[in-house]
């Protein structure tokens, strides 16, 4: 920025290709989780700065997502990064936190008409859950409105 660089510039050319070449070299065994949290950290601070200045000057927006952890899921460190990074990528993240039941995530849906459902677990145990709440959505007949981005 205080090299006269757009805020879009910043985020699209510093932040988002650094995040994709750690993402490179965490793929390679290059860096490991340690080095990839200190990425996310420099990004996430990074788009403190950066997100009211993209407000301010219009930078494109891709869409909007809902993200959270499943019921019985307290691990957010992958979600984290994901939210991050889409929100990078241009996209209104709404982060639901952990612990979301599908209630929840159907309220979230109803309200902010997301273009992609996310969903993390990391636990065993709780995967399943990713399916309790796409089947809800079967059921509403709205699966077919979002795309369902499920990891862990």
């Amino acid at each position: 920025l205080e090299r006269n660089w757009a805020p879009y510039k910043v985020l699209t050319e510093a932040l988002v290709e650094g995040m994709r070449i750690v993402g490179e070299d965490f793929r390679d065994g290059i860096l490991f989780v340690p080095e990839v949290l200190l990425s996310a950290n420099a990004m996430k601070a990074g788009m403190f700065i950066l997100r009211p200045l993209l407000i301010a000057t219009g930078a494109p927006k891709q869409g909007k997502m809902v993200i959270g952890t499943v019921k019985g899921d307290i691990h957010d460190i992958g979600k984290n990064l994901v939210g991050m990074m889409m929100e990078g990528a241009g996209f209104d993240v709404i982060d639901l936190g952990i612990n979301n039941a599908v209630e929840k995530y159907m309220a979230a849906i109803e309200e902010h008409k997301p273009d992609i459902v996310g969903m993390s677990a990391l636990l065993t145990t709780t995967m399943p859950y990713m399916k309790v709440v796409i089947d809800t959505m079967k059921e509403k007949g709205i699966r077919d409105d979002y795309v369902v981005l499920v990891g862990g």
